[in-house]
């Protein structure tokens, strides 16, 4: 199965992304088991934590065939490359960087570069883009999502991330997001397992049956 095809499945199993800034090596894998037991399917280790590439390949070795492992904050395309040297087949941007999607995609790995308007959101497709990150959430809306869905392609899937909690994903859903990024509300650094677990259970059962 390539990465996109294992990204396609683990995304209609479950459409979160959880973000771990901060996880060190020597607990992501308790906090990844948590997770995947609540129905997580995507994790990303931000390359801002602690040895990033470290845990990525822990998660990676660990979940094979069980969730799809990446990372986040990653502005370079070295870094593109270090990421699948580590494992991961997700690379996620806060920003729309041409030439790191460019070479995700090349290289077959899953690409979701950060957008805040229509006319990032289609360079990022041309690019090669798998999926948009639409961040900050915090500064756009429901309203703004719906607009830009009008124009995008409708098979293009957008992925509120930012200030995201059980509570407020029906209205972006319902604008047209197909999925989330899932931070703080999920996981902030020094959290331990099982309070991640939990959380993660929660976000699970907020979304539509």
């Amino acid at each position: 199965m390539s990465n996109l095809a294992a990204f396609d499945a683990a995304f209609a199993r479950c459409p979160l992304i959880a973000i771990l800034r901060g996880v060190r090596p020597d607990e992501v894998e308790a906090i990844g088991e948590e997770l995947v037991s609540a129905g997580f399917t995507l994790i990303e280790v931000p390359m801002n934590s602690p040895d990033p590439l470290e845990s990525v390949a822990r998660l990676a070795k660990r979940f094979e065939g069980r969730a799809v492992i990446g990372a986040g904050t990653v502005l370079r395309e070295v870094q593109v490359t270090a990421v699948m040297a580590a494992g991961g087949t997700m690379i996620i941007s806060p920003n729309a960087n041409m030439g790191v999607i460019s070479a995700s995609a090349a290289a077959g790995l899953v690409s979701l570069p950060g957008i805040a308007t229509p006319s990032e959101a289609f360079a990022a497709l041309d690019a090669g883009a798998t999926a948009l990150k639409l961040f900050p959430a915090e500064a756009a809306s429901p309203l703004v999502l719906k607009a830009m869905r009008a124009v995008l392609p409708k098979e293009a899937r957008v992925l509120p991330v930012g200030g995201i909690s059980p509570d407020n994903m029906d209205p972006w859903r319902l604008a047209g997001a197909a999925g989330f990024g899932l931070g703080s509300a999920l996981y902030k650094a020094g959290m331990g397992a099982a309070e991640v677990g939990a959380n993660a259970r929660a976000f699970v059962a907020a979304l539509p049956r």
